[in-house]
């Protein structure tokens, strides 16, 4: 049962860091990971493991983002609107794009795209070139997109009559 929930994942790796210790025999090593994973129909977490093995830090990232994951509202296969997230001095800018267009990303944010689904958007990463902090300005955009869904009910109005 564990297995196949495993297998439905898109498991990416987006930064490997390794951080040397100064001790009195020489150095030591221990490594940290940033990882993104991702369902592809919307539902997109990141993690950060730290261990003395890759493979274990690797592992560690991967748990933590299946815990944390977060579902992002879509349309079709882009989002429903544009959206700026902030994280620090890290900002993102989230566009949708029209069918066709493709992932428009830099790396971090079009690790995040490919996991969690999304096929045609337009992005600009602005202020801080910090992994770290570009993935989590990314997911501070991802919470304030609005749900149509959650709108449409609160105008009091359908689906169709909000999109056309």
């Amino acid at each position: 049962m564990e297995r196949d929930r495993d297998n439905e994942y898109v498991e990416k790796l987006i930064k490997l860091n390794r951080v040397a210790k100064v001790v009195k025999g020489g150095r030591r090593f221990s490594f940290s990971a940033l990882t993104v994973v991702g369902d592809q129909k919307g539902r997109v977490g990141y993690g950060f493991g730290k261990a003395n093995d890759v493979a274990e830090a690797i592992r560690k990232g991967m748990e933590k983002a299946k815990k944390n994951m977060v579902t992002v509202p879509m349309k079709r296969t882009t989002l429903p609107h544009e959206v700026v997230g902030q994280y620090k001095s890290a900002s993102v800018l989230l566009k949708p794009a029209a069918p066709g267009t493709g992932v428009i990303a830099g790396g971090p944010v079009r690790a995040v795209m490919d996991a969690c689904g999304i096929h045609d958007i337009l992005s600009k990463s602005l202020g801080s070139k910090n992994t770290m902090n570009i993935v989590k300005a990314v997911f501070a955009g991802f919470d304030e997109i609005m749900d149509a869904k959650s709108i449409a009910k609160t105008r009091g109005k359908s689906l169709n009559e909000m999109w056309g």
